[in-house]
């Protein structure tokens, strides 16, 4: 049970970085946004490209950092795939969301968030094949944490649910204690008045979606770094993204860190008494719940 648990928290990390991206959009423009965990799969594509790039530049780069797998390549590729991502998600919303938004089609956005979803996925496996690939062919063991009962964890996982935590912990310091944080929750709240008040409404969308495509690429690398690289990360994670942002609170970060964490956990611990077939389902199970008992979430707020 305490490495099921382990491993719900472990996956739980990258869907929180997930869910902090979409609950941002979701809370800013107020439609569910089911491309964004698209947005995961350009950023593990990207950064594996350009990982690719910075080990044929230098040898250096492609030295292993530490016990981890993860490569300083990989590790500044992070950061250069969370920029693409950013400029993509914008673009998205240029391209089509803006559109849409202004003639206040609230639920033809949804429709064609589904349509970018599958343009998006089929584009990617086109472009990278439909083979699985990964950042590192090196073999990293795990650490044995407890001989009885055996509980193990990779490096890499312990890295991941590091970097999560504090960026969720930078992210609610910005949002809570900044201009921008004020601004933003304006915007959310009533724009016609945020922007009677100065607030360049245009700029703030952009921002967001710079900000949601960031996390969901360093999400999608995370996912990547201790999985597979595949076209259909973002079909299989779409899901439990939602799961989480639900459960937490549309608008709420430490809601969509908690959100990620309840669902990698109850999809972990679902497995020891339910076949491991019924595991995807736990997400259902969680929104259905979460709207029934608590609808605002654990950390939303009532909305107008």
């Amino acid at each position: 049970m305490i490495q099921h648990l382990l491993d719900g928290i472990l996956v739980g990390a990258v869907l929180s970085l997930g869910a902090a991206g979409l609950t941002m959009v979701m809370h800013m423009l107020r439609f569910a946004n089911f491309s964004h965990a698209e947005l995961l799969s350009i950023g593990a594509y990207s950064a594996l490209v350009f990982d690719a790039l910075f080990k044929g530049i230098s040898p250096v780069l492609a030295a292993q950092i530490g016990l981890l797998s993860m490569t300083w390549a990989l590790a500044l590729s992070m950061v250069f795939s969370m920029v693409i991502t950013g400029i993509s998600a914008v673009i998205f919303d240029k391209l089509i969301f803006r559109r849409v938004r202004e003639k206040g089609e609230e639920l033809s956005m949804v429709f064609a968030s589904f349509g970018l979803a599958l343009i998006i996925r089929n584009a990617i496996g086109l472009i990278f094949g439909l083979q699985t690939k990964l950042y590192s062919q090196d073999i990293v063991f795990a650490t044995v944490l407890s001989r009885d009962p055996l509980v193990l964890v990779k490096p890499d996982q312990l890295a991941t649910l590091g970097i999560t935590l504090a960026i969720i912990l930078l992210l609610h310091l910005i949002l809570s204690r900044t201009t921008f944080g004020y601004a933003l929750r304006a915007v959310a709240e009533n724009p016609s008045l945020a922007q009677v008040n100065g607030i360049n409404l245009q700029r703030m969308i952009v921002v967001v979606w710079v900000l949601g495509g960031g996390l969901a690429a360093l999400a999608g690398v995370f996912y990547g770094l201790n999985n597979q690289i595949t076209p259909v990360i973002g079909r299989d994670l779409v899901l439990p993204i939602f799961a989480a942002t639900i459960a937490g609170g549309i608008g709420s970060i430490y809601g969509a860190l908690l959100g990620g964490f309840v669902v990698g956990i109850a999809a972990n611990l679902a497995v020891m008494v339910l076949p491991s077939g019924y595991s995807p389902s736990m997400p259902f199970l969680i929104i259905i719940a979460v709207l029934l008992i608590r609808p605002n979430g654990l950390f939303g707020e009532e909305r107008t």
